[in-house]
Order: C-alpha cells, then sequence, then structure tokens
C-alpha cells in the first residue's frame, strides 16, 4: 500500500523547545540551588551572613535563608564554646592520666616530631624559655582559656585569630616575668602573674577589635632550665634550711619570751602588792599611834599602864623563863645565888 504525501511538505513538523525548556531548565536551577538556601546554626554557634563578601547580619541558632550561588556565604563562630591555646607543651591525649607532648609527664614523656624531622620540643622551648627580671632564665608553661564575645570583629577585624591570641600572649606573658625576679616566678608570684596577664592581654586584645573575651591565664608549670635545676636545687634547699632555723629560732621564742614576760609581771604584781601592803601598814600604825597619843594626853597613866600590859602580854608568852622582882629587892645578887642553887640541884 502506498501514501501518496503532498509533494513540498514536511510530514514531520519541526520541534520548538522554547515553551518547554525554559521552565524545565528553571527546574533544575531551583532543585540544585535549594540546597545551598537554607542554612543551620547550632546553640553554640552565631551566623555571620555575607553577601559578595560584605556583613549583612548575624543570625542565632535554627534554620535561615540565604541567596543561593555564592550570593550570600554563612561563617558560622562558635560563641559559647571555651577555646584553649597551650604554651610551652601540647595535650597528646587528654584523660585520667593526660599526655602531654613537649615535657616530662608522670608516666612517660612523649616527643613529637614535626614532618621535616626537627623536635616539637625545640619549638616549645623557644615560646617558654624566658628571661626574668633578675637577668634570669624560666621555663614557664601556661594556658590561655577564651571565648569570642563579638563574632563580627572576630571575623572582620583580625586576619588570624588564633595566630593573634597566641603571639599577643606570648608577648604579655614575657613582659609579665620580665618584671620580676626568679624567686616571685617560681614561689609566691604565680598568683599575681595570672592575674595581671590575663589583664594586659585582654587590654591589648580590646585595642585591636578581636572580639575575644579572655576567662583565665593559668601557669601550668615554672621550672628552671635543665642545665641550671641542680643549683636550683641547692638553692631551695638552702632555703629550706634557713627557713626551718629561722622556724625553730621563732619556736624556742614563743617558749621562752612569753614564760618571761609572765614572770616579770607576776614580779611586778608581787612588788606591786608589797608596796600597798607596806603603804597601807604605815598608814594604819601612823593611824593608831596618833589615836594613842590623844588618849595619852587625856589619861596618861591609864595609856602608860594598858600600853605596859599590852606589850606585856605579847612578850610573856615567848620567854622560857620569868622573873618576877620585889620592889624592896637592893640587887640581883641573892637571884644570882638562887639561880647557881637551881643549877646544882639539876647536876
Amino acid at each position: 500500500m502506498e501514501i501518496n504525501l503532498p509533494k513540498g511538505e514536511n510530514p514531520f513538523p519541526p520541534f520548538k523547545a522554547g515553551p518547554v525548556i525554559i521552565p524545565f531548565l528553571i527546574l533544575i536551577f531551583f532543585l540544585a540551588s535549594a540546597g545551598s538556601m537554607f542554612y543551620q546554626v547550632d546553640q553554640d554557634e552565631t551566623g555571620v551572613v555575607q553577601r559578595f563578601g560584605k556583613y549583612i547580619s548575624s543570625t542565632g541558632p535554627g534554620l535561615h535563608f540565604k541567596l543561593p550561588l555564592g550570593i550570600d556565604t554563612v561563617q558560622k563562630i562558635k560563641t559559647t564554646r571555651v577555646f584553649k591555646e597551650e604554651f610551652g607543651f601540647r595535650t597528646v591525649r587528654a584523660g585520667v592520666r593526660t599526655i602531654y607532648s613537649g615535657r616530662e609527664d608522670q608516666s612517660s614523656a612523649v616527643r613529637v616530631r614535626s614532618v621535616n624531622g626537627g623536635s616539637m620540643a625545640n619549638q616549645f622551648l623557644e615560646e617558654s624559655l624566658m628571661l626574668t627580671g633578675d637577668l634570669n632564665t624560666a621555663v614557664v608553661e601556661w594556658i590561655v582559656q577564651y571565648t569570642i564575645k563579638d563574632p563580627v570583629q572576630y571575623a572582620f577585624r583580625v586576619r588570624d585569630p588564633r595566630e593573634t591570641i597566641r603571639n599577643m600572649s606570648e608577648a604579655v606573658m614575657r613582659l609579665v616575668v620580665g618584671d620580676r625576679t626568679i624567686d616571685e616566678v617560681l614561689t609566691e608570684g604565680r598568683e599575681q602573674i595570672q592575674y595581671e596577664a590575663q589583664d594586659k592581654l585582654q587590654e591589648v586584645l580590646n585595642d585591636y577589635g578581636a572580639g575575644i573575651e579572655v576567662r583565665n591565664v593559668i601557669l601550668q608549670d615554672v621550672n628552671p632550665p635543665d642545665e641550671v635545676k641542680p643549683s636550683f636545687n641547692e638553692v631551695n634547699e638552702a632555703r629550706q634550711e634557713k627557713e626551718k632555723l629561722i622556724n625553730q629560732a621563732w619556736e624556742e621564742y614563743n617558749r621562752v619570751i612569753p614564760r618571761a614576760k609572765g614572770q616579770a609581771e607576776k614580779l611586778l604584781r608581787e612588788s606591786e602588792g608589797y608596796q600597798l601592803d607596806r603603804v597601807n601598814r604605815a598608814k594604819g600604825d601612823a593611824e593608831r599611834f596618833l589615836l594613842t597619843l590623844e588618849e595619852y594626853k587625856k589619861a596618861p597613866a591609864v595609856t602608860k599602864k594598858r600600853m605596859y600590859l599590852e606589850m606585856a602580854e605579847k612578850l610573856f608568852p615567848k620567854l622560857q623563863e620569868k622573873w618576877f622582882l620585889d620592889d624592896s629587892q637592893k640587887g640581883l645578887l641573892p637571884l644570882l645565888n638562887l639561880n647557881q642553887d637551881k643549877k646544882e640541884v639539876r647536876s
């Protein structure tokens, strides 16, 4: 069977793609860009939105919309997390027995090797070896803990915030340690160094507008260099011996001095009591004499006899032998003879 078609006509008219392809391409474009139109911000983050690289807004936790295809970009910054920078050592593995690199741990010494074969311990020593105010050297290991308080400043004001805070922390710590002696750095000045370093570091970061808040500066370990540790140990032993002798001297002082003070106080009180007694007795005797004198003036004979009897009453009990003389007796010879006769009778 043959079909005769008119000459000059195309049995298949040309396909017009415009009305169909354009909506299809739009759908594909929408589906492809839908994944970049939304972003999620976690609870501990703040989203910094940029449009063609320029900051436009900040967003909190949740799901948000942005323009796709790189028109809007979002930088998520951890604003509640506490970051930590370590100087002079690095934490290799945290746990019950934390292992550090660059210094001796209680269980073992871990040395981390860099890619080019050099020892990381040299780098740790360079950032921790410091000169004190009395021209001694000390190996200072410390930690800086900080949070991001202004994500916009953190994202735009400083090119490399982590490297910046490390450089600033090292400069501030060298400044603070350089104002103190080696004894202050190793012993009683540690707490003051921490506070002063934290304040100075925060002041510098604020001047830079880094948007960083320093939470703590903690001195992890402070030691003299290994080359001079024996000398420092001898000095510490001598200092401890000195403190021991001083404490012993104070102990003896506290034992002897209070006792001497107590004895002196006792003697003083006894002398004051003796003084008061003698004064009162003298006053009483004087008062009695005056009263007796007045009575004597009134009746001399009676007063004289009374005084004689009172004195005799006091003296007679103390006498072993008593002799009574008669008024008619002219001498003591007969009494002496009687005494001789008494001795003969006794013999």
